[in-house]
């Protein structure tokens, strides 16, 4: 396996670092607009392993397929893994079909709803310009494995393994996110900033969260299937996460799990609830109030400019955070429904990662870490032949017993991150 790392920023870098340890590829090249910065990540990746020589360093444009389709073909690549924000799925994604290399993301092509239509109404959903380019990467013979991140990534697996080992018939799947995070200035005073991409969780966060359900009540006493919004931030819940960090207030966030777990699993709700927290929630609102959270450029002072990438630009790097953050994230899926037994059964499957762990033993801060070994695991699984397939598929679509099992493995033959399970 020979592979093309898309991105050197938080994720990319932390990819790197997990992905060193490894022997499934024979080339990973980490390419970024700044070359600078892949340089910066590739020599981080070689300084943890003596005599490393799989991992170079390229300069590319992310947002021009033709660069992304010549940059693979030039280094032989089997896969390309997309390691940036959103914005820039589909130029990689088309990149990586015209060089006849496989593709591996962890975020999906972005929605758009227009304005003039009901809120209730989809519109252009999560993956739909990805999914429409199914039937093209069938007859390529490759596979495009979309949303393998923690987030969607590793809650779909959990599903897919509750699916197959823990339920005869499940009521909801509930990804559900929760952390006890804080970060610190110099004076050791607590302060904003977030661990992952402001831009992306502005996105996320402000765009109407999409619910699936299979027999939703219509206001005319009817009843149909599907995806259906509701307002941002929409019915908080108070959920109790494990390993010490407690209860946390979530709320429905879009998500690509929701838009993803209905195509291969049954179930009768599928929802993604978010603990952001009332700190974050009100710079949200802020921020759509004052128009800050546009991606339209604006004119100031003669220069064009988006509100949003200020914004992200402003604050620090999620990258930089790590060592002035403490706590610990979670990520999982609370499923609910009827056991293999016939009695209801309400479990909670989930995957911790410690901020202090994660910076001792990789220089990567929790959050970015997480968010990094499961495409890491997946290409791995891919690689061996654990997992195959051709088209366009989500994390659902395969066996989640072999990703799970590398992922908990002790290392050298796994990657020694344990995931828990919780009856409730």
């Amino acid at each position: 396996m020979r592979i093309l790392m898309i991105g050197a920023g938080g994720v990319g870098d932390a990819a790197a670092r997990i992905a060193v340890e490894r022997d499934f590829f024979e080339q990973w090249v980490v390419a970024d607009y700044d070359l600078g910065r892949a340089r910066a990540t590739v020599d981080a990746a070689k300084a943890r392993r003596a005599g490393e020589g799989r991992f170079v360093a390229a300069q590319v444009d992310a947002s021009d397929e033709a660069a992304v389709a010549a940059l693979a073909r030039e280094h032989g690549s089997t896969h390309v893994f997309n390691a940036v924000d959103p914005r820039f799925v589909m130029p990689i994604f088309r990149g990586a079909l015209a060089a006849g290399a496989g593709y591996l993301d962890m975020a999906m092509s972005l929605s758009r709803r227009h304005p003039d239509e009901p809120y209730a109404k989809v519109g252009v959903k999560l993956g739909d310009e990805q999914f429409a380019m199914a039937s093209r990467w069938e007859e390529s013979g490759q596979l495009a494995l979309l949303g393998m991140g923690v987030e969607p990534g590793l809650s779909d697996v959990f599903a897919r393994y509750a699916s197959d080992h823990l339920f005869s018939s499940i009521d909801e799947l509930g990804t559900r996110d929760g952390a006890n995070l804080a970060v610190y200035d110099e004076d050791g005073n607590e302060t904003f900033a977030p661990g992952f991409s402001m831009w992306t969780i502005i996105e996320e966060c402000l765009n109407p969260p999409v619910v699936w359900e299979k027999a939703k009540a219509t206001a005319g006493g009817g009843v149909e299937a599907g995806f259906f919004t509701l307002p941002a931030f929409s019915e908080p819940e108070v959920f109790e996460f494990p390993e010490g960090i407690g209860p946390v207030e979530c709320v429905h966030v879009e998500h690509e799990e929701v838009l993803l777990m209905p195509r291969w699993l049954d179930a009768e709700r599928v929802t993604f609830k978010y603990g952001l927290g009332d700190e974050l929630i009100t710079i949200l609102r802020t921020l759509h109030t004052l128009g800050l959270d546009a991606t339209d450029p604006v004119r100031v002072k003669g220069v064009e400019v988006s509100p949003r990438d200020v914004v992200a630009a402003v604050l620090p790097d999620p990258a930089t955070i790590g060592p002035r953050m403490k706590g610990k994230t979670c990520a999982g899926v609370f499923v609910t429904g009827t056991g293999k037994d016939g009695q209801p059964r309400q479990t909670y499957l989930f995957h911790v990662s410690d901020n202090e762990e994660t910076m001792a033993e990789y220089g990567a801060q929790c959050v970015v870490w997480q968010t990094a070994v499961n495409p890491v695991v997946a290409l791995e699984l891919l690689a061996t032949g654990a997992w195959s397939g051709r088209g366009v598929l989500g994390p659902e679509a395969f066996d989640a017993q072999p990703f799970l099992d590398l992922l908990a493995a002790p290392k050298p033959q796994g990657y020694g991150s344990p995931w828990g399970l919780e009856d409730r």
